[in-house]
């Protein structure tokens, strides 16, 4: 994973090859659209985790507590 505002960005091989590209890569535009799509991926893959963490917190609070043998019920025939 490489950010575009760390030196890495500007030595990259495919930008170096093609001045167009280059320019286009080099632009604060381009950084920071790039920056933004990164920083809503993480935020919705937080928001996912965050509703999967509380999803499974409400399925064990709602489960009923499992039986041991002195406790379970007697069974007539």
């Amino acid at each position: 994973m490489v950010a575009p505002w760390v030196p890495f960005w500007e030595h990259n091989r495919f930008a170096q090859a093609s001045p167009m590209l280059q320019a286009i890569m080099m632009s604060p535009y381009a950084r920071g659209g790039v920056t933004g799509v990164g920083i809503i991926t993480a935020l919705a893959g937080l928001a996912e985790l965050g509703s999967l963490i509380i999803s499974r917190v409400r399925r064990h609070d709602s489960s009923p507590e499992p039986l041991d043998d002195a406790r379970r019920p007697e069974q007539t025939p």
